[in-house]
C-alpha cells in the first residue's frame, strides 16, 4: 500500500493491512512488528512480587527438597508464637496488678455498689413472692401519698 495518506489512527491502518481469514483467534497487534507501536509488558501480581510471598516460597522449596514434614512449623512462627503468648500472659499480669493496687476509695465504692445491687435483688425477690393484695395496696398507698401532697401545695 502507498503511505501517500495517513489513516486517523495505526489501529486502523494494521486492520486494513491484515485480510481477515475468518479466524476467530485475534492477534495481538504487536505481533506484526511495528516500531510506532508501544508493545504491552506482562503486569506482575503484588501476592507473587512480596518479598514475604518470595520468601515462604524459597522456604518450602527447601523443606521439600530437604524431606521435612510440612506439619512442623518454621523456626520463626514458632518464635512469633511464643513472643505473641508472653505478651498476652504480661499484659494479663499487668491488668491483675492495676486492679489489685486500687486505692482504699476504689475499693470501698466497688463495696458499696456490690451492697446496693444484693439489696435491690433481695427487694425484687420480696416482691416477687408477696400475695397480689400486697402490691395493689403498696401501689394505692403511693398513689394516694403524691395525689395528697399536690393538694397540699
Amino acid at each position: 500500500k502507498h503511505l501517500s495518506f495517513l489513516p486517523a489512527s495505526m489501529y486502523t491502518e494494521i486492520q486494513q493491512e491484515r485480510p481477515d481469514s475468518g479466524n476467530s483467534l485475534t492477534h495481538p497487534d504487536y505481533i506484526d512488528g511495528n516500531p510506532d507501536l508501544i508493545k504491552p509488558k506482562k503486569l506482575l501480581n503484588p501476592v507473587k512480587a512480596s518479598k514475604s510471598h518470595q520468601e515462604l516460597h524459597r522456604e518450602l522449596l527447601m523443606n521439600h527438597k530437604r524431606g521435612l514434614s510440612m506439619e512442623s512449623k518454621p523456626e520463626l512462627q514458632r518464635v512469633l508464637e511464643h513472643r505473641r503468648r508472653n505478651q498476652l500472659i504480661k499484659q494479663k499480669k499487668e491488668e491483675e496488678e492495676a486492679k489489685k493496687l486500687q486505692s482504699p476509695f476504689e475499693k470501698e465504692l466497688l463495696k458499696r455498689h456490690q451492697r446496693l445491687d444484693q439489696l435491690e435483688k433481695q427487694q425484687e425477690k420480696q416482691e416477687d413472692h408477696a400475695p397480689e393484695f400486697i402490691k395493689v395496696k403498696e401501689k394505692l398507698r403511693r398513689t394516694s401519698t403524691v395525689s395528697g401532697d399536690e393538694k397540699a401545695a
